[in-house]
């Protein structure tokens, strides 16, 4: 216990994303007293629901978001009071936001976007926005504005740092927080809710938790570094879903900026000419480099499994790929890069060139040897594309797109990185929102909502996570602010 609180309150809602903002709003809206705890600094808040697609899940029907929710699940099955807690609360997505003063519409084309439609129950899902225009960080500021709105007072660059929990009773009674390097003590006189995030940002525990990477980059908010997960560790959390996350995709990460960079070429869409492949350290091709994954997971065997990437890899491609323009897309339809940071790629990629990000040689060989590979063998690899685009077809992998030959020197390479947007690994919950123990048994006082935790335990339908952050968020706060005082 701190000699004196410095902030007092009813609930403590640690992290300002969307999450944050359903729980916060729903406990306020209750009667109850709340304070935001923001990692971030004003301006770079908001998290993840920040910079994602903007869309969030409102399931049609409960009986089959359940049927949905757990075939996506599969072998990784959560508790049955879990997936109809889930279920009922993802419907009333759209009348929560209505009921708030928002501007719930459906995508345009609602089948698209419907990451398993094969699976029992798929029919239920609806990926909508706020208002009338989809992209950028619109939806998010409609959130945000729902804190804004209300006398909820946000505390910025004040992370979360331990709870503080009761000797003889366990349960939570506030929580340190840290600003400009000095303790910020938190009364929290009904409960705690942690909404701030999953590990994407820690190195540590990505080694320790998720398969078959050594390392992985976040294309989203650079403040996510699993406090919430130490904090409950602590006083006796449970983990479950540690080894799930969205990805991994490829891309490059550079120490001049916090988050990754999308190479445009290896958008599964885009069309661009010139020749590229894709190799890992043993100079050979892997995958077909066009392939649109799920969240990336793909097929192997009967059972979805997240894309290989063998490091260091690196997008080898020829001169005329490197003049049809920039390789990064600066446009901010998604990802921190793109929407906060902002780095202004140059248009004929000479700026990248000359800071060592693009290496550059005048054969294949050359540049293997520039980027730690063996010569002879990218020789071959690249020989072999060569041959197969000249036979119209990729035999070793399928690929269809982008299906020409690296035929213009000199020849370049980009190291690429495994990319995601978020873990969903964290502290477990109940069907209250309550974090509980390794026994099932909750933590007083302890709830939580979001990605920090989050319900997906195998495979994610796009949109789920904000969608989610809307469900837990209001049934944690509503949970938070009705427990009792405490004196």
């Amino acid at each position: 216990m701190p000699h004196k609180w410095d902030v007092e309150t009813d609930v403590a809602v640690v992290g300002f994303g969307a999450a944050g903002v359903a729980a916060a709003v729903t406990a306020h809206d209750l009667g109850a007293r709340v304070v935001i705890l923001e990692k971030a600094p004003r301006g770079e808040h908001g998290g993840n629901t920040r910079v994602a697609g903007q869309g969030y899940l409102n399931t049609a029907s409960p009986v089959e978001a359940a049927a949905y929710l757990t075939a996506l699940c599969g072998p990784y099955t959560v508790p049955p009071a879990m997936v109809a807690a889930w279920a009922e609360e993802m419907c009333r997505n759209n009348d929560w936001l209505k009921g708030v003063g928002g501007d719930p519409q459906e995508h345009q084309h609602p089948p698209v976007g419907i990451e398993f439609p094969d699976l029992p129950g798929a029919g239920c899902v609806h990926k909508f926005h706020d208002g009338p225009t989809y992209g950028y960080s619109f939806t998010w500021k409609r959130f945000e504005s729902l804190v804004e709105q209300r006398p909820i007072p946000i505390l910025y660059e004040t992370p979360g740092r331990e709870l503080v929990q009761d000797n003889t009773t366990k349960e939570i009674l506030g929580i340190r927080a840290e600003r400009g390097g000095e303790a910020v003590y938190v009364k929290a006189r009904k409960a705690v809710v942690l909404t701030c995030g999953g590990f994407e940002n820690n190195q540590e525990m990505i080694r320790n938790y998720l398969p078959g990477i050594a390392y992985c980059y976040t294309s989203g908010s650079p403040y996510n570094e699993g406090d919430g997960i130490a904090m409950a560790m602590a006083v006796g959390a449970d983990l479950w879903h540690m080894n799930n996350y969205a990805g991994p995709s490829m891309a490059l990460k550079v120490p001049e900026v916090r988050t990754t960079l999308s190479m445009q070429a290896l958008h599964f869409s885009k069309q661009m000419p010139g020749g590229m492949i894709v190799v890992g350290p043993d100079a050979r091709r892997f995958c077909d480099e066009k392939y649109k994954t799920r969240h990336g997971k793909v097929p192997f065997h009967g059972r979805w499994l997240p894309l290989a990437t063998p490091c260091p890899m690196f997008m080898i491609f020829d001169d005329t790929l490197f003049r049809a323009g920039p390789l990064y897309d600066m446009h901010p339809s998604h990802g921190w890069t793109q929407i906060v940071e902002r780095y202004e790629w140059s248009a004929d990629n000479s700026a990248e060139l000359a800071k060592g990000w693009i290496r550059r040689a005048d054969s294949p060989a050359a540049l293997a040897e520039l980027v730690g590979l063996d010569p002879a063998v990218l020789a071959e690899t690249v020989a072999r594309w060569n041959r197969a685009c000249g036979d119209g077809r990729d035999d070793a992998f399928g690929r269809s797109l982008m299906l020409a030959p690296l035929a213009e020197p000199p020849y370049y390479a980009v190291e690429l990185s495994p990319s995601m947007l978020n873990t969903q690994g964290g502290p477990r919950r109940n069907e209250r929102g309550q974090i509980v123990r390794p026994d099932g048994t909750p933590i007083r006082r302890l709830y939580s909502a979001g990605e920090l935790g989050s319900i997906y335990s195998y495979l994610y339908q796009g949109t789920g996570n904000i969608g989610e952050c809307l469900a837990f968020g209001r049934i944690s706060g509503r949970n938070a602010a009705a427990e009792p005082r405490w004196e």
